[in-house]
């Protein structure tokens, strides 16, 4: 509901999400009194924040609802933690930010909207549920809007230089790269017939310009033509999705004049001749200056926001109190020193923040796999976070003006090292031809699905189908509901449907409303009858028409193997101290036949 923009917030590696500070203090840590808030757990600069706010943040957070224990219990407890204390760090350095009473105002306004809280009686309800007075709320409501503002701040006060911008681009050239155009003209009828006289017309050499006039039922006017300035009858150059996409595929195929069609898509047909073919190419710096300029000052921001947390966490004074339930654990994992770099150290709850911020780490837990996920993804981060270093710091050693938060500058880095690469067309027709799936035009259909409780009243339905059309009608008359999933791809419908209109072969029988399958039973028990039409078998696009795309991938290809040889070259040169295992092993509870029983005492000596 008070949602800061996740890309300015969301932190690639290292850092907290403040979705988490943002939604979950607003709605569950009330200004109460210190009293009703328990014991002071942690101090971040000197400001307490007691056990009853946290046990109220801990209760909205899915990696405590799996219920964590020992080795797990300690890494989610540090991970919580951490995150508390940047938030504490953060809401106290924007403590100065001005927000006015009439901002503030707005968003109660905005958030009642929201939930539907029409009157004060709904409102006074809300309130008591989440154990807010209105002055606290408002309270609370203006801290996130300073925080909101402190960010934006930053991110305005950045500008990257000319010489950024143009190494940006440099780096980036491909996303700036056109599209293949065409320059063309078209015929577009409604009848097979009509679009067939004309066709066999233009081949008799009649004018297309004139034939379009006569004939077509889209732009007549302009003689057909596509992308023609207001008032004129000259092509001017179009891409693909000025056209259907069956009659795109058509009309790119040729890359180069021609005629091409009639092609039947949306109840029409079309008839186009191609003037000329304009490949796709690199935009002088020029023509693309605004939007690079764009990116480049969202990739600064990016660094900068960053740098900002990072450095409210490290100027933070944390101290905890000497009993509480939770455990606080953050021990130096790694220690990295590449050949001519600095010495850097980076700690668990570093290599945490990226862990268990992914949604699929909660859902592992609750399955009972949280020890075995942490087993394989704590190890992983960290490695990848090991070789980001090396790059960070390779990067500064070029001398270029990379930007971008760490992981953008680690990835920057390597399309610089690689940017020489190149592909011959060989590799390209090796490449289409050893990944046939990047290029196929998967099967689709249009499905209908009845379905039915019992099994006899299905068949009823499946018979008065292969003679009625009224599939409403029909499935009513046998308590059936009917289903319209449209045009669909294999793997988005019900197992069972799916395999029934995929995987076999033949066709089903023909009604007035389409194929009628036999009866099936579905995963659930019920029964159904699915109605197809417009069937189409998947088909592998031919390399001339997928060229440039098989090209771009057979380079991203070669590019990410030369770019990992790099790193693995670097990562040889450089000084790793991964004690990643030692401390987990520190940290797991110790079995009693690990437990190292105490001394006896010794006996006093005599004098």
């Amino acid at each position: 509901m008070f949602r800061i923009n996740r890309r300015i917030v969301t932190i690639l590696f290292g850092l907290l999400a403040l979705a988490f500070a943002v939604g979950a203090i607003l709605l569950f840590t009330p200004q109460a009194g210190q009293t009703q808030r328990g014991k002071p757990v942690l101090w971040v600069n000197g400001k307490a924040v007691y056990e009853l706010d946290l046990l109220r943040l801990q209760g909205n957070d899915p990696l405590y609802a799996a219920n964590p224990q020992g080795l797990l219990k300690a890494l989610v407890d540090t991970y919580f933690l951490e995150r508390v204390i940047l938030t504490e760090a953060l809401k106290q350095d924007v403590a100065r930010v001005r927000v006015s009473a009439a901002e503030v105002r707005k968003e109660v306004d905005r958030l009642k909207e929201q939930l539907g809280l029409k009157d004060k009686k709904a409102y006074d309800q809300f309130l008591n549920q989440v154990g807010y007075t209105d002055a606290q709320l408002r309270e609370e409501i203006k801290q996130n809007l300073r925080i909101q503002r402190r960010l934006q701040q930053i991110q305005d006060g950045v500008k990257p230089t000319p010489e950024e911008v143009q190494f940006y681009f440099t780096l980036y050239k491909d996303r700036y790269k056109g599209e293949a155009k065409v320059k063309a003209r078209q015929i577009v009828v409604d009848e097979q017939a009509k679009a067939l006289e004309a066709l066999a017309k233009a081949k008799a050499g009649e004018d297309f310009a004139k034939l379009a006039q006569t004939y077509s039922k889209v732009g007549a006017a302009e003689g057909g033509a596509l992308g023609a300035d207001p008032g004129k009858s000259e092509p001017g150059p179009v891409t693909k999705v000025v056209f259907p996409e069956a009659v795109a595929r058509e009309v790119f195929k040729l890359r180069g004049p021609g005629l091409v069609g009639p092609i039947e898509a949306g109840g029409r047909y079309y008839l186009v001749k191609v003037e000329e073919y304009i490949p796709p190419k690199e935009p002088a710096f020029e023509e693309v200056r605004a939007k690079v300029e764009e990116d480049a000052k969202k990739a600064k921001a990016d660094g900068a926001l960053e740098a900002y947390l990072e450095e409210i966490r490290s100027k933070a004074q944390v101290r905890f109190a000497e009993t509480m339930g939770y455990q606080y654990k953050n021990p130096v994992v790694a220690v990295v020193e590449p050949e001519g770099g600095s010495k850097t150290e980076l700690k668990l709850a570093q290599v945490l923040q990226p862990v268990f911020s992914n949604p699929q780490m909660a859902q592992l837990l609750q399955q009972g796999l949280g020890e075995l996920a942490v087993q394989f993804f704590l190890p992983s981060t960290l490695d990848q976070m090991i070789n980001r270093e090396i790059l960070v710091q390779e990067a500064k050693k070029t001398g270029k003006p990379f930007i971008g938060s760490k992981d953008e500058i680690a990835q920057a880095v390597q399309l610089w090292k690689t940017q020489d690469v190149s592909v011959t067309d060989e590799e390209v027709k090796d490449f289409y031809a050893k990944n046939p799936a990047q290029f196929t035009v998967p099967a689709s259909a249009e499905v209908k699905v009845v379905t039915f409780k019992e099994e006899a009243k299905a068949k009823a339905f499946r018979e008065a189908a292969l003679k009625s059309g009224n599939l409403e009608a029909l499935a009513k008359a046998q308590e059936g509901e009917l289903t319209e999933h449209g045009a669909v791809n294999p793997g988005t419908l019900p197992a069972v449907v799916d395999r029934l209109v995929f995987r076999i072969k033949d066709t089903f029988p023909k009604g007035p409303a389409g194929e009628v399958s036999e009866v099936v039973k579905l995963e659930d028990g019920t029964f159904a009858v699915v109605i197809v039409n417009n069937r189409k078998a998947e088909v592998l696009r031919p390399l001339a028409e997928v060229y440039e795309e098989a090209k771009a991938m057979a380079l991203a290809q070669k590019r990410a193997k030369a770019a990992q040889a790099w790193v693995e070259e670097l990562r040889k040169k450089t000084k790793v101290e991964n004690r990643l295992n030692q401390v987990l092993s520190e940290l797991a509870p110790k079995q009693p036949s690990q437990e190292v029983a105490p001394k006896p005492p010794a006996t006093p000596r005599k004098p």
